[in-house]
């Protein structure tokens, strides 16, 4: 857990590198989101390079789409691809590596971006492979703002309606989206709550934490008669100090050069601080 840890603010640095040679992105989305990723693919996930394309595979959407560079980071590092043609090529003309995922590219299951979609798509997934007798578990991550939209409490309605216990959402749940704190643009008033009336087992946990991270989705394994939601509070700008930390103006602040310098060094250090830890 140290080890993987320490990875989650190294890849947040390439993250940072994305962002910087193409001049956009989504920092602060990207930030929050890393250690939720970096849990989903070295700890739970039957995916790799090698059985991408089986059947039999875990699936996963990335359905908040606009923090791709982390997606990337993350699926880079797992070896779909090199992380230095990444860096190189992220939003370049003609490039595959776009602003949001593509799935053109191997370990990508659809495209996505437009908010709403990555959970009513990972329902009828689960429901395939339940019909399929799979034993694929089907993961998705949102956004917090991405709630605003209706589509989302459609695929709550179906999983809980077609028990899909091979279903796992995640919230990103940062606070923050584009124009400011998510309770001045649309309120999430006892969320889980909220979820749970869907028929969803609901789990509460540190999004910035890989050991309860694993733990909750371990948890989520164990309920067999609904899907689970895993709200995951998060810190946008997570790792990157003072600077980026819990700020809206940083959903995708490109940074200068004096503050590539900082978050940098933020970075760096935590990465050391969590190996001795």
């Amino acid at each position: 857990m140290q080890a993987l840890k320490a990875k989650s603010f190294e890849l947040r640095q390439a993250v940072l590198d994305m962002i910087m040679q193409s001049g956009g992105g989504h920092i602060g989305g990207d930030f929050s989101v890393m250690e939720i990723l970096v849990t989903l693919y070295h700890c739970q996930m039957n995916i790799s390079p090698q059985n991408m394309d089986d059947p039999e595979r875990d699936y996963f959407v990335m359905s908040k789409g606009h923090s791709v560079e982390s997606y990337y980071a993350v699926l880079a590092d797992k070896g779909f691809f090199p992380m230095d043609q990444v860096i190189r090529e992220f939003s370049a003309f003609g490039s595959k590596f776009i602003g949001h995922p593509n799935n053109k590219l191997p370990g990508i299951e659809m495209n996505s971006g437009s908010l709403g979609h990555g959970l009513p798509v990972c329902v009828g997934i689960a429901l395939a492979n339940r019909m399929n007798k799979r034993n694929s578990r089907v993961y998705t991550v949102m956004g917090d703002g991405e709630l605003a939209e209706g589509s989302v409490w459609e695929g709550f309605m179906a999983g809980g309606h077609y028990r899909l216990s091979n279903l796992c959402a995640v919230i990103d749940r940062n606070g923050l989206q584009i124009s400011g704190p998510t309770e001045q643009v649309m309120s999430h008033e006892d969320l889980a709550a909220r979820i749970r009336s869907f028929n969803w087992n609901v789990i509460c946990v540190n999004g910035n934490d890989i050991s309860s991270l694993n733990a909750a989705f371990e948890e989520a394994k164990t309920v067999t008669d609904r899907p689970s939601c895993i709200i995951a509070k998060t810190v946008k700008g997570f790792g990157g100090g003072e600077l980026m930390e819990n700020k809206a103006s940083w959903h995708h602040h490109v940074p200068t050069e004096e503050e590539y310098s900082i978050i940098s060094a933020e970075l760096k250090k935590k990465q050391e601080e969590a190996l001795y830890e």
